[in-house]
């Protein structure tokens, strides 16, 4: 598993005992390819990243160094989850970095999203390398890179007509000082589930919503602006909340809003008020290839309009995004 094509004899992990098998073979490489060096993992909260730490702490334990860089476009409230569920539930060597105002800086005025991946990509490098060069022996990055992540990159080299590079695939610089730990790269995202119940992992955090690394600058659709990321920020909490509330949480697979860099004539305590679209996206997928979507009862609809509304500044129209994968991708950059 050294390279990044998954072998056809490769059985996919759907029980329980095959996932065992898994940890135990990633286990004996994480030793043989570490040694008693550190590695540092590049650790969002999300099931990937979440099930390489569990599977790094069982291989190597305080050899590991999590690092948690809060880019600003995270969703609401979602970096101090990880900070409680991480540094304290879990007891993991963990590292806060607010780098807000960096990445944001970085992103301004850039509205091409491969740009904004590559962009957001190579700082996290950055960042991890800095982070690195404050502690010793620090060799090794770890990430959740998973399979759909790389067949969607390499495409590039068969077709030069990629789907999407991925930031953690195709954003890495060729003069990066640490070498990679990637161990469920080769794992659809149905598989990662299994093996993360089997490592024990709480199973809301397993079956955690999907997240991309890019994080909100990928449906901060455009060129990101502060006020209209927390738009979004605000608009995706009310979301969530009510698909929570009403029995979707678990129902649906991957459900977030997108905020497009356009306005629109709207009427406000009776004057004329323009604002951004909110789009939601409601699908579900066993492995992120392709994808159906989830029929949302109009009552419901329309109660979530009301709401973002109503309570998001900047928010005047809320439409929904009826298109399945293919034709559409599942993130809309």
């Amino acid at each position: 598993m050294e390279n990044n094509v998954r072998p056809e004899s490769m059985a996919r992990i759907t029980t329980p005992e095959l996932a065992e098998a898994f940890i135990e073979e990633q286990i004996k490489e994480i030793r043989e390819q570490v040694g008693d060096k550190k590695v540092l993992l590049a650790l969002s909260g999300g099931v990937d990243s979440s099930v390489v730490a569990a599977l790094l702490i069982k291989a190597i334990g305080k050899q590991l160094v999590c690092v948690h860089v809060n880019h600003g476009l995270m969703r609401k409230g979602e970096s101090e989850q990880v900070i409680e569920v991480f540094g304290n539930a879990l007891d993991a060597n963990l590292v806060y970095i607010d780098a807000t105002d960096r990445f944001l800086d970085l992103l301004a005025g850039v509205s091409d999203p491969e740009q904004k991946r590559k962009i957001i990509g190579a700082e996290f490098i950055k960042v991890f390398d800095e982070e690195a060069a404050k502690l010793d022996g620090i060799s090794f990055l770890a990430q959740g890179t998973i399979y759909p992540d790389i067949l969607e990159s390499i495409k590039a080299a068969e077709s030069g007509k990629p789907v999407k590079s991925h930031h953690n695939v195709g954003g890495l610089p060729e003069d990066m000082a640490m070498e990679l730990v990637e161990p469920v790269k080769l794992l659809f995202k149905d598989e990662v589930r299994v093996v993360g119940e089997a490592l024990g992992l709480p199973h809301g955090m397993v079956y955690r919503q999907p997240f991309p690394g890019p994080g909100l600058g990928v449906r901060c659709l455009g060129a990101i602006t502060r006020d209209r990321l927390h738009a979004l920020r605000e608009a995706d909490a009310i979301l969530r909340e009510e698909f929570a509330n009403n029995g979707l949480e678990g129902k649906v697979w991957q459900y977030f809003i997108a905020v497009p860099d356009i306005k629109s004539v709207g009427v406000k305590d009776g004057v004329r008020y323009e604002g951004w679209p909110a789009i939601i996206r409601a699908i579900n997928t066993t492995d992120a290839m392709t994808a159906t979507i989830e029929e949302i009862p109009y009552s419901l609809l329309h109660h979530i309009t009301h709401r973002i509304t109503h309570e998001v500044e900047g928010i005047n129209r809320v439409l929904m995004d009826l298109t399945p994968k293919p034709i559409g991708t599942i993130e809309w950059e």
